[in-house]
């Protein structure tokens, strides 16, 4: 059973507190696009994320507001600002890395929260049945591309009834895969 496997470039969360601050008090978050998993969207809204080397700006914020602010970077995005960004699951950030981000209104200081996302598969409990897999459990996706073809390890599965079936890789992941627009991997045991 093949899936689409998508290229999540680097973009931030935010708390609505820190929204209020960027971008100014009572701020509402533009919708730019929806993304595949239902419910969440890009937006029209850029900050700036500075490391202690660098910054990188114009960075997307991917709506809507979340309980905590978390910066999603590729390794070579981290490495280019100065940032020692682990690799985790949305969401796991206790003890990651700190950086500023930089609004149109403000500033904020963030003592963690910027990470190189743990590639995974969002599925349904049905999707996860068909696939034979369950909720937490690390498999290896095979995707076949021209010239770049490639087994991604250690890609941990998310089931919630709330997901649609696809696979998240950053831009390194991608790049090193030949990704291109519309790409499908399989699980391969």
């Amino acid at each position: 059973m093949k899936f689409l496997v998508e290229t999540s470039a680097r973009h931030v969360h935010v708390t609505k507190e820190d929204l209020a601050t960027l971008f100014g008090e009572g701020y509402e978050l533009t919708p730019k696009k929806d993304l595949s998993q239902p419910g969440q969207f890009a937006c029209e809204e850029r900050v700036t994320v500075v490391g202690p080397k660098r910054e990188l700006k114009g960075v997307s914020i991917l709506g809507p507001c979340r309980k905590a602010t978390q910066v999603e970077l590729s390794l070579t995005d981290a490495r280019s600002i100065g940032v020692a960004a682990p690799i985790r699951e949305s969401g796991d950030l206790e003890g990651s890395a700190p950086c500023k981000l930089i609004g149109p209104k403000g500033e904020v200081e963030i003592a963690q929260g910027v990470i190189a996302a743990k590639r995974h598969i969002h599925a349904t409990k049905a999707d996860a049945q068909a696939l034979g897999v369950d909720n937490g459990e690390i498999v290896s996706v095979k995707v076949d591309t021209d010239g770049r073809s490639l087994v991604f390890g250690d890609v941990v599965v998310r089931v919630s009834d709330s997901y649609a079936l696809a696979m998240h890789i950053d831009t390194d992941e991608s790049n090193a895969a030949g990704c291109g627009r519309e790409v499908y991997g399989e699980i391969v045991k």
